[in-house]
């Protein structure tokens, strides 16, 4: 696991992107926005298990730099949608796209239940990391 996120945190941005300070929470986000396409707010903070408040000030950075646009929702003209930029996408596409690639070549194999296993699993991971946990006997 630690091999996986040394190497997703290693790809270096684009030339383009190169100069606006992008950290893994904008990668987080970004590669939400890719691959799910535009999205509240709201759907941005659950979905990174953030709150969003936190999400609101990371889409105002973005979008002065120009990376995301927010526009009215058709259907609630009191939410804003989230989107990456017409601009930016085709570089921001081609920067994440392969670990995008990546996530199916290696879940191809397994059944739908194997993958949501595999997921479960993940998350569960995810959970225990974030949770503080008391040393194990011996382990000082």
């Amino acid at each position: 696991m630690p091999r996986l996120v040394g190497r997703v945190k290693r790809l270096p941005p684009p030339e383009q992107l190169r100069s606006l300070d992008l950290a893994p929470r904008h990668l987080s986000m970004l590669s939400l926005l890719l691959l799910d396409g535009p999205l509240t707010v709201s759907q941005l903070a659950g979905m990174l298990g953030v709150a969003p408040t936190t999400v609101s000030l990371i889409v105002g950075d973005l979008s002065r730099k120009g990376v995301l646009v927010r526009r009215e929702d058709d259907a609630d003209r009191r939410r804003r949608i989230i989107d990456i930029s017409p601009d930016c996408r085709p570089t921001i596409a081609q920067w994440l796209s392969p670990g995008a690639h990546a996530w199916r070549r290696a879940l191809a194999p397994l059944n739908p239940a194997e993958q949501r296993s595999f997921v479960d699993t993940l998350l569960r991971y995810e959970a225990a990391v974030s949770t503080p946990t008391q040393t194990a006997p011996g382990g000082g």
